[in-house]
């Protein structure tokens, strides 16, 4: 196998989930807490699936390919060494990362995460736990932040249980049903948009008020 096959397996590991649990066996646990570690801890790495794999998890664990259990588990601990690191690394280049310029780093997402941590504060951190890209930034951002230690790491565990235990459990009970294992893209799409959308109108809506008020 050479490095683009891997990369390519990698980025769609969701979908080709199956053929690794046949192929490696418990090694599967091994690989999607490195996925999920590398996802929620590199910024990076925002491109990893996320989501689907913890859906897509829970479904092969339905069919007893793979213990629920031990699955939410290690994603669980995946997600906050994952926000662990990301934090101290956001906390070691400190705030020269709005000024100087960083190839390895999105600058878009960056700031888009800053206004968003800016308006939301700590909550941030659980919130983000369901939009993709975002989810890889906020760690980071509240490194740069310098946010409490303690105060972060209660968001990042909640954030973390909350976002493994509702997906994974989600596919377990409900993503070997067709018509939502047929249009899981979609319905991903509709949830991040969902979580999203709101918040967008609300930054609008603040932005409008301010506008008129200067006006």
């Amino acid at each position: 196998m050479d490095i683009m096959q891997f990369l390519d397996i990698i980025l769609h590991v969701d979908k080709v989930l199956g053929t690794i649990i046949t192929q490696y066996g418990t090694w599967v646990y091994v690989i999607l807490f490195a996925i999920i570690f590398c996802e929620t801890g590199l910024v990076v790495a925002p491109f990893l699936p996320g989501d689907t794999l913890l859906f897509i998890g829970g479904a092969f664990c339905a069919t007893g390919a793979m213990s629920v259990e031990l699955l939410i588990i290690m994603l669980i601990i995946a997600a906050v060494t994952g926000d662990n690191l990301n934090y101290f690394i956001g906390r070691k280049i400190g705030r020269a990362v709005f000024t100087k310029n960083y190839r390895w780093i999105d600058k878009k997402a960056l700031m888009m995460t800053q206004v968003f941590f800016e308006k939301h504060g700590g909550k941030t951190i659980t919130m983000c736990r369901f939009v993709p890209l975002v989810r890889t930034f906020a760690p980071f951002v509240a490194g740069v932040s310098e946010m409490h230690l303690l105060k972060f790491q209660i968001y990042n565990v909640v954030g973390a249980i909350v976002w493994v235990v509702g997906l994974v459990l989600g596919g377990y009970f409900f993503g070997n049903i067709p018509i939502i294992r047929d249009h899981l893209n979609t319905i991903v799409l509709l949830g991040i948009a969902a979580a999203v959308v709101p918040l967008v109108l609300g930054g609008l809506w603040k932005f409008y008020k301010k506008t008129v008020r200067s006006s």
